[in-house]
């Protein structure tokens, strides 16, 4: 049995806001958090810096392209063969045509309302809600 405990993988999260405030949001298609609705983003592979990594996990996942601004918080998952060490990034979108693809079952623009609603239904990954209040990121009321 191999202890995998202690295996860092790197990741990186788009916290993307159109105009109106909405937020990106996309259903996760496979674990960790399946089924559940989570930021876009994903694993940075050997060959790739933080923006490169943001920039295709956004394009596979949404089919958004983005300005990626700064870093907005830092938040470490335990997986059930992982440890991922995850760094969230504000982004900047022009269009808002969203495609679902890749590892995400859907995506949409969310606003304060539905958040909240996700929030109160379980719907939303462990600690999202959370982590978005503290880090000033929630989607604004319309």
């Amino acid at each position: 049995m191999t202890d995998f405990g202690n295996v860092v993988i790197r990741c990186v999260g788009a916290v993307v806001h159109d105009r109106h405030g909405r937020l990106l949001l996309i259903k996760r298609a496979n674990d960790p958090g399946q089924g559940k609705w989570s930021l876009p983003g994903g694993k940075v592979e050997e060959s790739e810096d933080d923006e490169a990594a943001l920039r295709r996990e956004l394009a596979e996942e949404t089919g958004l392209s983005v300005k990626i601004g700064p870093a907005v918080g830092r938040l470490t998952r335990a997986g059930s063969h992982y440890t991922y060490d995850i760094v969230d990034y504000s982004c900047r979108v022009t269009e808002s045509n969203i495609i679902p693809g890749d590892d995400a079952s859907d995506a949409m623009w969310t606003d304060h309302a539905t958040f909240a609603t996700l929030h109160r239904s379980d719907a939303l990954t462990e600690g999202l809600a959370e982590l978005l209040e503290q880090w000033n990121c929630l989607p604004r009321e319309a």
